[in-house]
Protein backbone atom coordinates (compact mmCIF):
# COMPACT_ATOMS: atom_id res chain seq x y z
CA UNK A 1 0.00 0.00 0.00
CA UNK A 2 1.44 3.38 -0.83
CA UNK A 3 0.25 7.12 -0.23
CA UNK A 4 -2.13 7.85 -2.90
CA UNK A 5 -0.93 11.41 -4.11
CA UNK A 6 -3.61 11.46 -7.18
CA UNK A 7 -6.82 11.00 -5.29
CA UNK A 8 -6.34 12.69 -2.27
CA UNK A 9 -3.38 15.33 -2.60
CA UNK A 10 -6.16 17.78 -2.73
CA UNK A 11 -7.89 16.56 0.29
CA UNK A 12 -7.56 18.76 3.30
CA UNK A 13 -4.95 18.26 5.80
CA UNK A 14 -5.69 17.22 9.57
CA UNK A 15 -4.25 15.67 12.31
CA UNK A 16 -5.39 13.53 14.78
CA UNK A 17 -4.16 12.63 18.28
CA UNK A 18 -3.00 8.30 18.90
CA UNK A 19 -5.21 7.64 21.94
CA UNK A 20 -6.25 3.89 21.02
CA UNK A 21 -4.87 0.82 19.98
CA UNK A 22 -6.03 1.00 16.80
CA UNK A 23 -4.49 4.92 16.74
CA UNK A 24 -1.48 3.26 17.87
CA UNK A 25 -1.35 0.70 14.75
CA UNK A 26 -1.96 2.96 12.69
CA UNK A 27 0.92 4.97 13.94
CA UNK A 28 3.32 2.23 13.47
CA UNK A 29 2.52 1.71 9.82
CA UNK A 30 2.63 5.07 8.58
CA UNK A 31 6.17 4.86 7.45
CA UNK A 32 5.14 1.83 5.32
CA UNK A 33 2.90 4.09 3.97
CA UNK A 34 5.73 6.72 3.28
CA UNK A 35 8.23 4.91 1.77
CA UNK A 36 6.42 1.66 0.52
CA UNK A 37 8.67 2.32 -2.87
CA UNK A 38 12.09 2.84 -1.23
CA UNK A 39 14.29 -0.58 -1.68
CA UNK A 40 16.25 0.28 1.31
CA UNK A 41 12.98 0.67 3.68
CA UNK A 42 12.93 -2.38 6.33
CA UNK A 43 9.42 -2.49 7.49
CA UNK A 44 9.61 -3.49 11.54
CA UNK A 45 8.14 -6.28 13.24
CA UNK A 46 4.56 -5.11 14.31
CA UNK A 47 5.27 -6.63 17.33
CA UNK A 48 7.62 -5.12 18.31
CA UNK A 49 7.09 -2.07 17.64
CA UNK A 50 3.87 -2.43 20.22
CA UNK A 51 5.87 -3.33 22.71
CA UNK A 52 8.25 -0.35 22.00
CA UNK A 53 5.49 1.80 22.50
CA UNK A 54 4.28 0.15 25.73
CA UNK A 55 4.74 1.39 29.17
CA UNK A 56 4.49 -1.87 30.66
CA UNK A 57 6.98 -3.16 28.19
CA UNK A 58 9.57 -0.03 28.09
CA UNK A 59 10.72 1.57 30.89
CA UNK A 60 11.47 4.69 29.23
CA UNK A 61 8.19 5.67 29.88
CA UNK A 62 8.91 5.35 33.89
CA UNK A 63 10.89 8.17 33.63
CA UNK A 64 9.16 10.54 30.10
CA UNK A 65 6.05 11.54 28.60
CA UNK A 66 4.84 11.55 25.12
CA UNK A 67 2.24 12.62 22.71
CA UNK A 68 1.78 11.20 18.81
CA UNK A 69 0.02 12.23 15.98
CA UNK A 70 -1.17 11.21 12.91
CA UNK A 71 -1.25 13.14 9.57
CA UNK A 72 -4.42 12.53 7.28
CA UNK A 73 -5.89 13.76 3.97
CA UNK A 74 -9.07 12.01 3.95
CA UNK A 75 -8.98 8.47 4.42
CA UNK A 76 -5.32 8.69 4.13
CA UNK A 77 -2.75 8.85 6.35
CA UNK A 78 -0.30 11.32 5.03
CA UNK A 79 2.16 12.07 7.96
CA UNK A 80 3.27 11.27 12.14
CA UNK A 81 5.26 12.76 14.59
CA UNK A 82 5.55 12.19 18.53
CA UNK A 83 6.97 14.83 21.16
CA UNK A 84 8.70 13.35 24.31
CA UNK A 85 9.74 15.56 27.82
CA UNK A 86 12.16 13.44 29.88
CA UNK A 87 12.50 13.92 33.20
CA UNK A 88 15.89 13.10 33.24
CA UNK A 89 17.15 15.04 30.69
CA UNK A 90 15.60 17.55 32.74
CA UNK A 91 16.87 16.54 35.53
CA UNK A 92 20.91 16.63 34.52
CA UNK A 93 20.68 19.68 32.31
CA UNK A 94 17.57 21.73 33.54
CA UNK A 95 16.95 23.66 30.04
CA UNK A 96 13.36 23.65 29.43
CA UNK A 97 14.35 20.96 26.59
CA UNK A 98 11.77 18.66 25.29
CA UNK A 99 11.91 16.23 21.91
CA UNK A 100 10.22 15.50 18.78
CA UNK A 101 10.32 11.97 17.22
CA UNK A 102 8.80 9.22 14.80
CA UNK A 103 8.65 12.10 11.81
CA UNK A 104 7.63 10.28 8.74
CA UNK A 105 5.46 12.03 6.38
CA UNK A 106 4.85 13.16 2.11
CA UNK A 107 6.89 15.57 0.88
CA UNK A 108 4.77 18.18 1.36
CA UNK A 109 5.65 22.16 3.66
CA UNK A 110 1.91 22.30 4.64
CA UNK A 111 2.30 18.57 6.18
CA UNK A 112 5.58 18.74 8.05
CA UNK A 113 5.03 21.99 9.07
CA UNK A 114 1.65 21.44 10.55
CA UNK A 115 3.13 17.77 12.66
CA UNK A 116 5.97 20.20 13.96
CA UNK A 117 3.48 22.83 15.05
CA UNK A 118 1.15 20.64 16.91
CA UNK A 119 4.16 18.76 18.18
CA UNK A 120 5.76 21.85 19.48
CA UNK A 121 2.31 23.64 21.17
CA UNK A 122 2.44 20.41 23.31
CA UNK A 123 5.66 20.98 24.27
CA UNK A 124 5.34 24.64 25.09
CA UNK A 125 2.15 23.65 27.16
CA UNK A 126 4.15 21.74 29.41
CA UNK A 127 6.64 24.83 29.92
CA UNK A 128 9.09 23.48 27.10
CA UNK A 129 11.10 26.10 25.16
CA UNK A 130 13.50 24.23 23.43
CA UNK A 131 12.56 21.50 20.89
CA UNK A 132 15.64 18.90 19.56
CA UNK A 133 15.02 15.62 17.36
CA UNK A 134 14.36 13.92 16.00
CA UNK A 135 14.35 10.98 19.25
CA UNK A 136 12.65 7.87 18.15
CA UNK A 137 11.81 7.91 21.24
CA UNK A 138 15.21 9.02 23.31
CA UNK A 139 18.95 9.59 22.69
CA UNK A 140 19.92 5.68 23.55
CA UNK A 141 17.33 4.42 21.05
CA UNK A 142 17.06 5.87 17.44
CA UNK A 143 18.25 9.23 16.97
CA UNK A 144 19.03 11.60 14.17
CA UNK A 145 17.55 12.07 11.11
CA UNK A 146 19.62 10.13 8.38
CA UNK A 147 21.00 12.72 5.79
CA UNK A 148 23.50 10.57 4.02
CA UNK A 149 23.67 6.84 3.19
CA UNK A 150 19.65 6.74 2.05
CA UNK A 151 21.18 3.93 -0.23
CA UNK A 152 21.64 1.19 1.64
CA UNK A 153 19.25 -0.43 4.32
CA UNK A 154 19.34 0.75 8.22
CA UNK A 155 20.79 -2.04 10.30
CA UNK A 156 19.13 -2.48 13.87
CA UNK A 157 17.80 -0.10 15.71
CA UNK A 158 18.64 3.01 13.28
CA UNK A 159 16.50 5.05 11.29
CA UNK A 160 16.14 5.42 8.00
CA UNK A 161 14.57 8.78 6.06
CA UNK A 162 13.57 9.70 2.56
CA UNK A 163 16.05 12.88 1.32
CA UNK A 164 13.50 15.32 1.47
CA UNK A 165 12.96 14.83 5.05
CA UNK A 166 15.85 16.98 6.04
CA UNK A 167 15.02 19.79 3.71
CA UNK A 168 11.77 20.28 4.83
CA UNK A 169 12.82 20.43 8.55
CA UNK A 170 15.09 22.96 7.55
CA UNK A 171 12.20 24.79 5.88
CA UNK A 172 10.60 25.33 9.04
CA UNK A 173 13.07 26.87 10.82
CA UNK A 174 15.23 23.96 12.08
CA UNK A 175 18.97 24.15 12.51
CA UNK A 176 21.61 21.77 12.82
CA UNK A 177 23.05 21.14 16.45
CA UNK A 178 24.80 17.41 16.71
CA UNK A 179 25.65 14.82 13.65
CA UNK A 180 26.65 11.69 14.48
CA UNK A 181 28.26 8.87 12.13
CA UNK A 182 27.57 5.16 11.47
CA UNK A 183 30.73 3.11 10.28
CA UNK A 184 31.32 -0.20 8.38
CA UNK A 185 33.91 -2.04 8.82
CA UNK A 186 34.87 -5.13 7.75
CA UNK A 187 35.77 -8.02 10.60
CA UNK A 188 38.64 -9.56 8.75
CA UNK A 189 40.99 -6.20 9.35
CA UNK A 190 44.25 -6.06 9.90
CA UNK A 191 45.50 -3.69 12.29
CA UNK A 192 48.34 -1.39 11.35
CA UNK A 193 51.79 -2.66 13.41
CA UNK A 194 51.57 1.16 14.87
CA UNK A 195 47.61 -0.03 16.44
CA UNK A 196 49.33 -3.40 17.34
CA UNK A 197 52.30 -2.39 18.98
CA UNK A 198 50.45 0.15 20.70
CA UNK A 199 47.52 -2.16 21.98
CA UNK A 200 50.60 -4.56 23.16
CA UNK A 201 52.20 -1.91 25.31
CA UNK A 202 48.99 -0.17 27.19
CA UNK A 203 47.07 -3.56 27.44
CA UNK A 204 49.92 -5.63 29.46
CA UNK A 205 47.98 -7.62 32.52
CA UNK A 206 44.41 -6.51 30.63
CA UNK A 207 42.18 -9.43 30.43
CA UNK A 208 39.25 -9.79 27.72
CA UNK A 209 36.26 -12.47 28.38
CA UNK A 210 33.07 -13.22 27.43
CA UNK A 211 30.21 -12.33 29.54
CA UNK A 212 29.57 -14.84 32.34
CA UNK A 213 25.94 -16.19 32.07
CA UNK A 214 26.01 -17.31 35.87
CA UNK A 215 26.09 -14.29 36.52
CA UNK A 216 24.16 -12.83 33.79
CA UNK A 217 21.68 -10.21 35.20
CA UNK A 218 25.05 -9.00 37.99
CA UNK A 219 27.01 -8.83 34.64
CA UNK A 220 24.73 -6.83 33.06
CA UNK A 221 24.07 -4.34 36.05
CA UNK A 222 28.26 -3.72 36.18
CA UNK A 223 27.90 -3.35 31.96
CA UNK A 224 25.53 -0.38 32.87
CA UNK A 225 27.79 1.23 35.60
CA UNK A 226 30.29 1.32 32.74
CA UNK A 227 28.50 2.79 30.21
CA UNK A 228 26.79 5.60 32.32
CA UNK A 229 30.45 6.37 33.56
CA UNK A 230 31.92 5.84 30.42
CA UNK A 231 29.83 8.33 28.34
CA UNK A 232 29.03 10.74 31.06
CA UNK A 233 30.69 13.63 29.36
CA UNK A 234 29.19 13.21 26.09
CA UNK A 235 26.81 15.28 24.39
CA UNK A 236 23.23 15.03 25.58
CA UNK A 237 23.61 12.15 27.35
CA UNK A 238 21.13 10.24 29.76
CA UNK A 239 22.09 8.14 32.05
CA UNK A 240 20.18 4.36 31.54
CA UNK A 241 18.72 3.57 34.43
CA UNK A 242 18.58 -0.04 36.22
CA UNK A 243 15.06 -0.86 34.88
CA UNK A 244 16.13 -0.03 31.12
CA UNK A 245 19.08 -2.07 31.34
CA UNK A 246 17.82 -4.87 32.82
CA UNK A 247 14.92 -4.96 29.89
CA UNK A 248 17.61 -4.46 27.33
CA UNK A 249 19.82 -7.83 29.27
CA UNK A 250 16.71 -10.02 29.16
CA UNK A 251 16.34 -9.17 25.18
CA UNK A 252 20.39 -9.73 24.84
CA UNK A 253 19.97 -13.02 26.68
CA UNK A 254 17.84 -14.43 24.44
CA UNK A 255 18.73 -12.38 20.96
CA UNK A 256 23.14 -13.84 20.87
CA UNK A 257 25.74 -15.78 21.76
CA UNK A 258 27.17 -14.71 25.23
CA UNK A 259 30.64 -14.74 22.90
CA UNK A 260 28.95 -11.51 21.49
CA UNK A 261 29.39 -9.40 24.86
CA UNK A 262 33.23 -9.01 25.51
CA UNK A 263 34.23 -7.56 28.71
CA UNK A 264 37.82 -6.20 29.60
CA UNK A 265 39.33 -6.41 32.92
CA UNK A 266 42.22 -4.56 33.90
CA UNK A 267 44.08 -5.93 37.35
CA UNK A 268 40.55 -7.24 38.18
CA UNK A 269 38.49 -4.36 37.37
CA UNK A 270 36.06 -4.74 34.45
CA UNK A 271 37.27 -1.56 32.56
CA UNK A 272 35.52 -1.72 29.02
CA UNK A 273 32.82 -3.83 27.64
CA UNK A 274 31.30 -4.28 23.67
CA UNK A 275 28.13 -5.72 22.89
CA UNK A 276 27.30 -6.92 19.10
CA UNK A 277 24.31 -7.69 17.83
CA UNK A 278 23.19 -10.17 14.58
CA UNK A 279 21.67 -7.25 12.39
CA UNK A 280 18.11 -8.36 12.96
CA UNK A 281 16.78 -6.19 9.88
CA UNK A 282 18.67 -8.27 7.47
CA UNK A 283 16.59 -11.58 8.37
CA UNK A 284 12.90 -9.27 8.95
CA UNK A 285 13.58 -7.98 5.43
CA UNK A 286 10.22 -8.69 3.34
CA UNK A 287 8.00 -9.73 5.80
CA UNK A 288 6.40 -6.61 6.15
CA UNK A 289 6.47 -6.52 9.95
CA UNK A 290 4.27 -9.91 10.35
CA UNK A 291 5.11 -13.09 12.28
CA UNK A 292 2.01 -14.92 11.14
CA UNK A 293 1.31 -17.46 9.78
CA UNK A 294 5.05 -18.25 8.60
CA UNK A 295 6.89 -15.57 9.40
CA UNK A 296 8.08 -16.82 12.42
CA UNK A 297 9.38 -19.74 10.61
CA UNK A 298 11.20 -17.52 7.65
CA UNK A 299 12.74 -15.48 10.59
CA UNK A 300 13.51 -18.69 12.83
CA UNK A 301 15.52 -20.23 9.54
CA UNK A 302 17.62 -16.82 9.12
CA UNK A 303 19.00 -16.43 12.05
CA UNK A 304 19.32 -19.99 12.94
CA UNK A 305 20.31 -21.31 9.50
CA UNK A 306 21.39 -18.73 6.80
CA UNK A 307 22.85 -16.48 9.53
CA UNK A 308 22.91 -12.90 8.70
CA UNK A 309 26.14 -11.65 7.32
CA UNK A 310 25.90 -8.07 9.00
CA UNK A 311 25.82 -6.99 12.73
CA UNK A 312 25.88 -3.83 14.63
CA UNK A 313 27.99 -2.89 17.62
CA UNK A 314 25.04 -0.24 19.21
CA UNK A 315 26.68 -0.55 22.68
CA UNK A 316 30.50 0.14 24.04
CA UNK A 317 32.46 1.92 26.88
CA UNK A 318 35.30 2.73 28.56
CA UNK A 319 35.33 4.13 32.10
CA UNK A 320 36.27 7.38 31.78
CA UNK A 321 39.48 7.22 34.32
CA UNK A 322 40.91 5.33 31.51
CA UNK A 323 40.08 7.21 28.69
CA UNK A 324 43.10 9.77 28.54
CA UNK A 325 45.52 7.37 29.36
CA UNK A 326 47.78 5.19 27.80
CA UNK A 327 45.13 2.57 28.58
CA UNK A 328 42.30 4.39 26.27
CA UNK A 329 43.05 3.39 22.54
CA UNK A 330 44.32 0.09 23.42
CA UNK A 331 41.55 -1.27 25.57
CA UNK A 332 39.07 0.58 22.71
CA UNK A 333 41.44 -1.72 20.12
CA UNK A 334 41.21 -4.63 22.17
CA UNK A 335 37.20 -4.50 22.57
CA UNK A 336 36.40 -3.96 19.24
CA UNK A 337 38.74 -6.43 18.14
CA UNK A 338 37.43 -9.33 20.03
CA UNK A 339 33.82 -8.38 18.82
CA UNK A 340 35.31 -8.57 14.83
CA UNK A 341 37.03 -11.87 16.16
CA UNK A 342 33.55 -13.51 17.17
CA UNK A 343 31.67 -12.17 14.36
CA UNK A 344 33.87 -13.23 11.71
CA UNK A 345 33.81 -16.49 13.09
CA UNK A 346 30.23 -16.39 12.24
CA UNK A 347 30.87 -15.53 8.82
CA UNK A 348 29.65 -11.60 9.43
CA UNK A 349 31.48 -9.23 6.33
CA UNK A 350 29.93 -6.23 7.39
CA UNK A 351 30.02 -4.58 10.94
CA UNK A 352 28.69 -1.67 11.85
CA UNK A 353 29.69 0.57 14.54
CA UNK A 354 27.39 3.24 15.48
CA UNK A 355 26.40 5.95 16.44
CA UNK A 356 29.58 7.87 16.81
CA UNK A 357 29.57 11.51 17.20
CA UNK A 358 31.30 13.35 14.64
CA UNK A 359 33.42 15.02 16.39
CA UNK A 360 34.62 12.17 18.68
CA UNK A 361 38.18 12.31 17.11
CA UNK A 362 39.91 9.76 19.13
CA UNK A 363 37.12 6.90 18.25
CA UNK A 364 36.80 8.04 14.94
CA UNK A 365 40.85 7.84 14.49
CA UNK A 366 40.70 4.28 16.26
CA UNK A 367 37.71 3.12 13.38
CA UNK A 368 39.57 4.27 10.36
CA UNK A 369 42.79 3.08 11.78
CA UNK A 370 41.37 -0.53 11.09
CA UNK A 371 39.40 0.78 7.99
CA UNK A 372 36.29 1.78 8.84
CA UNK A 373 34.41 4.00 6.98
CA UNK A 374 31.43 6.52 7.65
CA UNK A 375 28.56 5.62 5.22
CA UNK A 376 25.78 7.10 6.89
CA UNK A 377 25.52 10.40 8.60
CA UNK A 378 22.67 11.73 11.01
CA UNK A 379 21.81 14.81 12.38
CA UNK A 380 20.26 16.32 15.33
CA UNK A 381 18.04 19.47 15.07
CA UNK A 382 17.13 22.04 17.16
CA UNK A 383 15.18 25.29 17.56
CA UNK A 384 13.84 27.52 20.59
CA UNK A 385 10.04 27.68 20.72
CA UNK A 386 9.07 31.04 21.32
CA UNK A 387 11.00 31.96 17.93
CA UNK A 388 7.72 30.60 15.77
Amino acid sequence: MTVNTTLYESAPLRITPVVSKADLDQFIRVPDLIMASDPAWVTPLLTERRMYFSAKHNPYFQHARWQAWIAWRGPQPVGRISAQIDALHLERYDDATGFFGMLDAEDRHETFSALLEIAEQWLRDRGIHRVRGPFNLSINSEMGLLVDGFDTPPMLMMGHAPPYCARQLEAVGYQQVKDTLAYIVEPDFQPSPVMQRMTSRATRGVTVRRIDTKRFDEEILQLRDIFNDAWADNWGFVPFTVAEFTAMGQELRFLISPDLIQIAELDGEAAAFIVALPNINEAIRGLRGKLFPTGWLKLLWRLKVRHPRSARVPLMGVRKKFQNTRFGPGLAFLMIDAARAQLHKRGVTDVELSWILEDNVGMRSIIESIGGRAYKRYRVYERPLDAR
